[in-house]
């Protein structure tokens, strides 16, 4: 269905990214779901057909998009009823590299982006710890300079793309005297540096064909060329890309619960129980119907915060509203899909069974629903404000 927010340019790159969803990525999930990760051919694959490079601008090589080309690359990965494969490429194109294409220097730049639009280099993020999730400015990892380096001390946790990237942004204390909104900085840790390894691969609950680890830096040295920006600053770049993150998140999620939905009235309208097939069951059709009329509305929501995003719109409250609401709906979805779905909702071998474990994390990943209803509460009567 046409809409009035996306251009022609965003059609033909919807179109495009279904086919490889459909050819490349739902007959081979299952096994990536065995796995553990998502084969790096595949995402190199990605990169050669230019979904790596929407959002960069087109003097680095990229297609110099905006938030709107996000969120059609999140929809149509979204559908892919493999929330790992989904996530692994959205670290990467809006999560992590983005910090490198906002902040990186000319010398940055050119030795990294390349591989990254080409998919040869896959990126992490490292900001979670152990003690410190939404609460950025908790983080413990420590940065000492030391001559022409700084010294890593700390740990990361659940940091998607951690066993098998190539190249993280870790943010660290570097000033243990300031508040700790202006004591952060970002650096670029390459793998195999000295003193930097992959502490351990997470067993997740869903998201299993991403993989997922915790990060361990013991001494590590990072040579001070490899600051990300500016030094104590490193805590706002964060915050200005947790925008992005969470309008992607809640494009995956409603993507996720439409797709869902509709593998369901697929199912009840076959299913036969008591002579009749399940969707002449007026509680089944109105309980699907409520649920696509809710999904609906949070996608247009979604797609509204993206064109505001796009006019340089401060969207901040509705960035949040998106989150708060797609996180929590998606899992309310996924659990009527699994009732209708009967015995075979609880099955392995059944999408929606799969659906339903990756979609418990998104009320919690990039910003947990709490931490987003505060968000909104902080700005309440602007939001209210016509």
């Amino acid at each position: 269905m046409a809409h009035p927010i996306f251009t022609e340019e965003h059609d033909l790159i919807r179109a495009q990214l279904r086919r490889f969803v459909d050819e490349r990525v739902k007959p081979h999930g299952p096994q990536w779901e065995e796995a553990g990760f998502v084969p790096r051919d595949v995402l190199a694959q990605m990169g050669e057909l230019g979904f790596f490079g929407l959002r960069v601008p087109e003097a680095l090589g990229g297609a110099g998009l905006d938030a709107r080309a996000s969120v059609v690359l999140a929809e149509e990965v979204g559908r892919s009823t493999h929330g790992g494969f989904a996530i692994t490429v959205l670290v990467h194109t809006d999560m992590a590299s983005p910090h490198l294409v906002r902040f990186g220097t000319k010398r940055q730049l050119e030795k990294y982006l390349p591989g990254i639009i080409a998919g040869k280099t896959i990126t992490a993020v490292g900001v979670t710890e152990p003690g410190a999730g939404s609460d950025v400015a908790g983080i413990r990892t420590r940065a000492v300079r030391d001559g022409n380096h700084y010294v890593l001390n700390g740990a990361k946790m659940f940091i998607t793309n951690g066993v098998h990237g190539d190249l993280y942004f870790i943010a660290a204390k570097t000033d243990p005297e300031a508040k700790g909104s202006r004591a952060i900085t970002i650096f670029i840790v390459e793998k195999g540096m000295p003193g930097f390894k992959v502490g351990r691969a997470l067993d997740k609950t869903g998201w299993r064909s991403s993989d997922t680890a915790e990060l361990i830096f013991e001494d590590c040295r990072v040579p001070a060329e490899n600051v990300l920006g500016e030094e104590n600053r490193g805590f706002y770049s964060i915050m200005a890309n947790f925008q992005t993150e969470r309008l992607v998140i809640g494009a995956m999620a409603m993507a996720e619960a439409r797709e869902a939905i509709r593998l369901t009235f697929d199912h009840v309208s076959q299913r036969i129980a008591f002579g009749k097939p399940l969707w002449d069951k007026q509680a089944i059709r109105q309980r699907l119907s409520r649920r696509l009329a809710e999904v609906e509305a949070a996608r247009q929501l979604v797609h509204h915060t993206a064109w505001l995003d796009a006019q340089g719109t401060d969207c901040v409250a509705q960035v949040s509203m998106v989150k708060a609401l797609a996180g929590d709906l998606v899992n309310e979805v996924l659990y009527d899909c699994v009732q209708f779905h009967g015995g075979m909702g609880f099955v392995r071998e059944t999408p929606v069974e799969r659906m339903s474990r990756d979609a418990r994390v998104q009320a919690i990943g990039g910003g947990a629903s709490e931490v987003m209803l505060e968000e909104i509460a902080k700005r309440f009567g602007a939001a209210l404000a016509d």
